[in-house]
């Protein structure tokens, strides 16, 4: 159960998604608890689709949220959010965080497309997304920050991206944003000014006979193949919208 203590909210979200024998996917576990409520919507041949729809403001100081998603072989789930998560300063002081583990098995297939995350002045957040598929597991994960709302300063946030496709690390990164972070975030080595910052992760087994070339996307954004089965598209722009444009256009290239 989910519950609230002197620090926070504490709630956790569950997915497993099963090939069920007739081409398509179902999802013998679809839990969540307080702000985090899930919602089967209809999919589309065998992939099921969920939507995470936020019941409350958060996260806040000294919240924990946390989602777990389990693909089983030969199964397709794709989730996306219903509305941007925008992290807001509580009555805690403490930082919150929100944690996503996510595993995929041989055959199956993922598509983690939320929508951004959101730094909000005076918010202090860390996010931590870790990945673990089988050898022949296929990926889509796209993951959007946007440093603040129209015309305030973003809050401190941080976040660690894993990867790790049939035992080995391909994508291990963390960046840190904000008041309070290492020195340098804001300039020409990291976010040079720009105000939202986005990553693509690709895996295809086939990616393996036909690797994807390193080359530039638009004027901020980058392709960079990974050592393994697996590619990464790195953005920045001045807006959430203008990001999204980029890393779709990515996308688009490798469908």
């Amino acid at each position: 159960m989910d519950g609230v203590t002197v620090s926070g909210v504490r709630a956790t979200a569950r997915i497993r998604a099963r090939d069920d024998g007739r081409g398509g996917t179902s999802l013998p576990v679809l839990e969540g608890e307080g702000p985090l409520a899930l919602r089967r919507t209809r999919g589309s041949g065998a992939e099921a689709r969920v939507v995470l729809v936020g019941a409350m403001s958060g996260p806040l100081g000294g919240d924990h949220f946390a989602v777990r998603a389990d693909v089983e072989e030969g199964a397709r789930l794709r989730v996306q959010s219903a509305a941007a998560t925008i992290a807001l300063p509580g009555q805690s002081k403490s930082e919150a965080r929100y944690d996503v583990r996510l595993t995929v098995a041989d055959g199956g297939e993922l598509r983690w497309l939320p929508e951004p995350l959101i730094s909000a002045n005076g918010s202090e957040l860390y996010v931590t997304t870790r990945v673990e598929l089988a050898a022949t597991a296929r990926l889509v994960l796209r993951e959007e920050q946007v440093l603040g709302r129209v015309g305030e300063e973003p809050g401190r946030l941080g976040s660690r991206l894993s990867v790790r496709v049939g035992g080995r690390t391909v994508l291990d990164q963390e960046l840190a944003c904000g008041p309070g972070a290492p020195g340098g975030w804001d300039g020409p080595a990291v976010l040079a000014g720009q105000r939202a910052v986005g990553q693509l992760v690709v895996v295809r087994p086939e990616f393996v006979t036909r690797p994807v070339s390193a080359r530039v996307v638009g004027e901020h954004a980058a392709v960079l193949p990974l050592a393994g089965p697996a590619v990464l598209v790195s953005a920045v722009a001045p807006d959430g919208l203008r990001l999204r444009r980029v890393l779709d256009e990515a996308l688009a290239s490798f469908d």
